[in-house]
């Protein structure tokens, strides 16, 4: 009996041993920015893109939610309605010209043009709409660039960092270490890891971008059609 406890005890003991080994030995938690400093000078590239594409949402962002003014449109609208049910363009025509958002331009455009026949007021109107959604898009291709950029320069840094571990490998001769190798696997699937991290974040960045310009677009016809509606009503 009491060697079978003996013999229990240095199991017990045996089992801690070990457990306490494995922790000491076991290796240090790895962080993204851990891994950033391992990735070179490729994970500078993709920092920098990331930066440049993250500027350009907030500004573009900031400049949308200027643009998109549900509200204000129709109060705007609702003086422009009356002032020309009362007859008074003069004061209409002042109003638009006087809102500097992208429906007051379009509506001032098609002050411009009134005298004329409907279509041409109509054109008029769309080629200026136009002409604003091309503003609201300004850089915002640049986000959806370094979306698709992202991951393949990530890609770009792994087959680098695999050709200088495998000329490492080479130039070590009989002296290769299986560390040696793994060190340049982990540094060149690192720029991967961070390529894709840009990717997913600018693609999000990106699809919001377009989705508020979208809005936009549908907010500026339907005031569009709003204002000529307006003047096809009689006198």
């Amino acid at each position: 009996m009491i060697s079978k406890l003996l013999f229990l005890q240095t199991d017990a003991a045996t089992v801690i041993d070990t457990v306490e080994n494995a922790a000491a030995t076991a290796p240090e938690r790895v962080t993204l920015w851990d891994m950033a400093l391992n990735g070179g000078w490729i994970m500078l590239v993709l920092v920098l893109l990331l930066v440049l594409a993250i500027y350009i949402f907030i500004e573009r962002f900031l400049t949308l939610n200027g643009a998109l003014k549900g509200e204000e449109d129709e109060q705007f609208m609702e003086r422009i309605r009356q002032y020309v049910h009362e007859g008074d363009v003069d004061a209409a025509r002042n109003l638009a010209k006087e809102t500097v958002t992208p429906l007051g331009r379009m509506i001032s455009k098609g002050f411009s043009r009134l005298g004329r026949p409907m279509p041409d007021i109509q054109a008029a109107i769309e080629n200026e709409g136009q002409l604003e959604v091309a503003r609201l898009e300004k850089r915002v291709s640049y986000v959806a660039t370094v979306a698709s950029l992202g991951p393949m320069i990530g890609f770009l840094g792994t087959v680098v960092g695999m050709i200088q571990a495998f000329q490492e490998m080479a130039y070590a001769g009989n002296n290769i270490d299986i560390q040696m190798l793994a060190s340049g696997i982990y540094t060149a699937m690192v720029t991967t890891v961070g390529g894709l991290i840009v990717g997913i974040i600018c693609y999000f960045l990106n699809n919001l971008l377009v989705s508020r310009i979208n809005k936009v677009v549908f907010e500026l016809e339907v005031r569009a059609n709003e204002f000529m509606d307006l003047l096809h009503e009689p006198a």
